[in-house]
């Protein structure tokens, strides 16, 4: 019988058993809520449950309206949840033993091949056995047969000569019987005294003669005993089964680990037979001296089956691993040492430079895991009005830096998470962080303000203070404004409409607008080609305004000093506007084809502080 056929037989009866126990709990929790007459002539509603644990109710055409007129549906003893409940409860149940006992009807299946392979290869063995001790025995018999055969042909060849003297000597004896007896009958006494000792002489002669009566050979054939020590160890041999041979470690597969455990899978290319094998086992580590006093220890895991999962392991390890086979006979050589790769460890989001806009969202992270990972995986769902999260996860793959640029939907909110993958499978999520799409959200870069700055702890307040630093107290950095005391933020590198406002007092002075990446260090914001800025100076008579790209601006007069700022930048018309958020007042605007992607810029040109607001919805105003 094939085995899938098998399997796929015990899964079907295990399906019906699944089913027939679901139906028979159904029935049973159902009986307690059939038809049941009072003794006032009132009687409950019936209600059955379903599988889709949808609850349908059944009117009773026999039922009496209840004396109080209320309606039937007040009757019901249990509420529809519990009963939604329970149901949902005894399913997932009976769904989690049938997962169960298909993953003992796998382990059975595992069992029966394997128990399937050794008997194939002990039939081998024993056969190769029987033939080696047939061959034997036929060379036995044709070498004995040899032999018989030239000691048959000697004691012939010996018989036949002792059979031709015997022949001669008969010969001779009936020629001088003759010769005598025609002497005998001789009349002349002269010729029988003449004739007759010469004969004499003659019979005398061959009486002297020693003739050997006794056969020159036995007429039995010798029968040594035969040398069959190699056929009684070959024979002895059948019952001791040899050491198997080295077991061959396959390749880690993908997604054949977790962050603590490793699933190892070996094969054996013979007809050795096998009692256990012994899965040995240790880490990795980069910084191991390279002497063996330091190296870590190893571990071992005894199993009879082809494959072992391995648990209590490192996150994002490296474990060589190799694998021994053993019977009645001995242990066999190990095996080549493989490699194999536990699952990285969460990622971390870094958000505080993570950035957003109404279409998309830039999500950052670092990896956390010293081995590298092979990619990322990018998790987002969508949360409701009150925060629950979607049931429905769109999932961004093979990710392979440390960052993702995700397009989204505007006037949204998501739950955005990491994995790490490398090829024992993805890791853990990471915490989540909640992304908002109603406008354009970024954080202010560190790395670019001027030593004099100091930054909220929300990052979204720079501060200038009293005191001025002597310029060899100052840590300049590469990044860092050197002469004017700036400040450049994180805007999304997405093309579109992005809106942020600035909160600013009347007596700071203060340059506001946007700048190209690469701007220069050394210079003042507005005062070149790759920024465009306005800028508050404070004049005893007045507040005077002024709009700067590349050291020039026109001739305006703002008669209200704006106290909130909102900035618009929009990249397909090739626009930056400025306007008093407070009054909804449109302040000044730049024409410039954007050839990069800019971002925010904020100086402060004397002591005070600035507030920057972002994540907020552009106003129905400042794109029109």
């Amino acid at each position: 019988m094939d085995l899938n056929d098998i399997r796929g037989g015990r899964l079907a009866v295990i399906s019906e058993e699944s089913e027939q126990q679901d139906f028979s709990r159904e029935s049973s929790t159902m009986e307690a809520y059939n038809v049941v007459p009072e003794p006032g002539g009132r009687t409950f509603q019936r209600f059955s449950v379903n599988t889709n644990e949808s609850l349908r109710f059944e009117p009773c055409e026999d039922s009496c309206p209840s004396p109080t007129g209320a309606e039937d549906g007040r009757d019901d003893v249990f509420e529809k949840g519990e009963c939604e409940g329970e149901i949902a409860s005894i399913r997932n149940q009976l769904q989690g033993k049938v997962a169960e006992m298909e993953n003992f009807a796998g382990h059975l299946e595992e069992i029966f091949l394997t128990v399937e392979e050794n008997f194939g290869r002990q039939e081998q063995h024993l056969e190769q056995h029987y033939n080696d001790v047939l061959q034997t025995l036929s060379q036995r018999y044709d070498d004995r047969e040899t032999g018989l055969q030239e000691e048959k042909k000697s004691k012939l060849e010996s018989l036949y000569k002792q059979l031709v003297a015997c022949g001669q000597a008969l010969d001779t004896s009936k020629e001088l019987i003759e010769t005598a007896q025609e002497v005998y009958r001789c009349q002349d006494e002269r010729l029988f005294l003449k004739t007759v000792m010469p004969i004499v002489k003659r019979v005398e002669e061959f009486a002297k003669e020693d003739i050997d009566l006794s056969l020159s050979t036995s007429l039995e054939f010798s029968t040594p005993l035969a040398d069959l020590s190699d056929v009684k160890t070959m024979m002895d041999s059948i019952n001791v089964v040899p050491a198997p041979s080295a077991p061959v470690i396959n390749p880690q597969l993908p997604n054949s680990a977790t962050q603590t455990s490793l699933h190892v899978c070996w094969s054996l290319f013979s007809d050795d037979t096998v009692e256990y094998y012994e899965l040995y086992y240790r880490p990795v580590l980069e910084d191991t001296p390279a002497d063996s006093t330091c190296a870590p220890q190893e571990s071992k895991v005894k199993v009879k089956e082809t494959h072992c999962t391995v648990t209590d392991l490192l996150h994002n390890a490296q474990y060589e691993l190799w694998v021994t086979a053993t019977n009645t006979t001995g242990i066999s050589p190990a095996s080549e040492k493989a490699l194999y790769m536990t699952v990285p460890s969460p990622p971390a989001i870094k958000q505080r430079e993570c950035s957003s806009c109404p279409e998309a969202a830039l999500i950052r992270w670092e990896s956390g895991n010293t081995n590298p990972v092979d990619s990322y995986i990018v998790e987002l769902s969508e949360t409701g009005t009150v925060g629950a999260e979607s049931n429905i996860t769109e999932s961004i793959v093979a990710v392979p830096t440390c960052q993702c640029l995700i397009q989204l939907q505007a006037g949204r909110q998501y739950l955005i998470s990491v994995r790490a993958v490398n090829i024992g499978g993805p890791s853990d999520r990471s915490d989540a962080i909640t992304i908002s799409t109603t406008g354009t959200f970024f954080y202010l870069l560190k790395d670019t303000a001027h030593p004099c700055l100091s930054m909220s702890e929300d990052g979204f307040t720079i501060f200038y203070g009293d005191e001025e630093l002597p310029i060899t107290a100052m840590a300049f950095e590469d990044n860092t404004f050197t002469r004017c005391v700036a400040i450049l933020g994180d805007l999304i590198p997405v093309r579109g409409r992005h809106y942020w406002e600035v909160e600013v007092d009347d007596e700071t002075e203060f340059r506001v607008g946007v700048a190209y990446e690469d701007t220069e260090r050394d210079g003042y914001l507005g005062a070149n080609g790759s920024s465009w800025c306005m800028r508050h100076i404070r004049t005893p008579s007045r507040h005077k305004y002024e709009f700067l790209h590349n050291g020039w601006s026109p001739d305006l007069r703002i008669t209200v000093h704006p106290v909130r700022i909102g900035v618009a930048l929009d990249y397909d018309r090739g626009t930056l506007r400025f306007f008093n958020a407070n009054l909804e007042q449109h302040l000044h605007t730049f024409h410039c084809r954007f050839h990069n992607y800019v971002h925010p810029c904020f100086s402060l040109d004397n002591p005070g502080a600035l507030t920057v607001h972002n994540g907020i919805q552009a106003p129905d105003y400042t794109f029109i």
